[in-house]
């Protein structure tokens, strides 16, 4: 197995080596990825950020030997915070980044990017770290109208788990890709009076299966993507739709995810 990184704003992951076949994730700017099998002009790859795994067009990947994915594991790094960002080099096309791209900084303080050494030229970054847990809910309502699109994580398109997943990841905290795997992380909170802004929440079907999540606000409302990423009201029953004037997700469980070990 060897590796490679995304160097394209956004990559399609898919469940199978097909153009046709279903979006379970996306790759941003900087993701790096083990890479396998290999199939018809498709590389199987597993992301080194939760180990979730699915087929890219092998055009899109950019391999790196075993000692550059090495340097670049233990580089320091800069995740991208506002909507995009841009990268520029010299003599090499610009760059189009989006928020919760990771920004590998080589030792001269640039960045590093196809074919080169690229600068920041436009937009923000900041150090994946968390201070205040009040921080999770301000990232999360930086995606809000962002439309729900399955296996996104982007700003343009954006599912319930990926946005859990991508507030989190700029604040230096990795989780699972998919909410049934983020449900068994971090320390469970016995009741929705102990909730504190940050925690997530998430939500079973009728077959006790998890199937949605979203960021609690500490304010009787939850930050989640359902069409949009949006805000509503949420109790111990689940979350309450305004507009619909019902219930709409039931509440299973929550979870802290703050309290979990930080990485760079």
């Amino acid at each position: 197995m060897t590796g490679g990184i995304c160097y394209l704003s956004l990559v399609a992951v898919r469940s199978a080596p097909s153009d046709t076949s279903g979006m379970v994730n996306q790759l941003l700017f900087g993701d790096l990825v083990d890479t396998g099998e290999r199939h018809e002009g498709w590389v199987r790859v597993t992301s080194r950020h939760d180990a979730y795994e699915g087929w890219c067009d092998e055009k899109q990947i950019t391999v790196l030997s075993t000692e550059t994915m090495e340097v670049l594991g233990h580089s320091s790094r800069k995740v991208v915070t506002g909507t995009t960002a841009t990268l520029t080099s010299p003599g090499l096309p610009s760059l189009t980044v989006v928020q919760g791209s990771l920004l590998f900084q080589l030792s001269n303080g640039r960045i590093a990017g196809p074919g080169g050494e690229y600068f920041l030229s436009e937009g923000d970054s900041i150090n994946p770290v968390l201070q205040q847990p009040d921080e999770i809910v301000e990232t999360a309502a930086s995606y809000l109208k962002a439309p729900y699109l399955w296996g996104g994580r982007s700003p343009f398109g954006i599912d319930c788990s990926g946005l859990t997943q991508i507030v989190f990841k700029q604040k230096g905290i990795k989780i699972k890709r998919d909410a049934w795997q983020q449900a068994s992380q971090g320390q469970l909170v016995n009741l929705i009076e102990e909730a504190i802004p940050g925690d997530v929440a998430f939500f079973d079907n009728e077959e006790d299966k998890i199937v949605h999540t979203g960021i609690l606000t500490g304010r009787g409302t939850i930050i989640h993507a359902s069409g949009e990423v949006r805000i509503d009201q949420v109790d111990h029953h689940g979350i309450f739709n305004k507009s619909k004037g019902k219930y709409t997700h039931k509440l299973r469980l929550i979870r802290r995810f703050t309290g979990m070990s930080q990485t760079a």
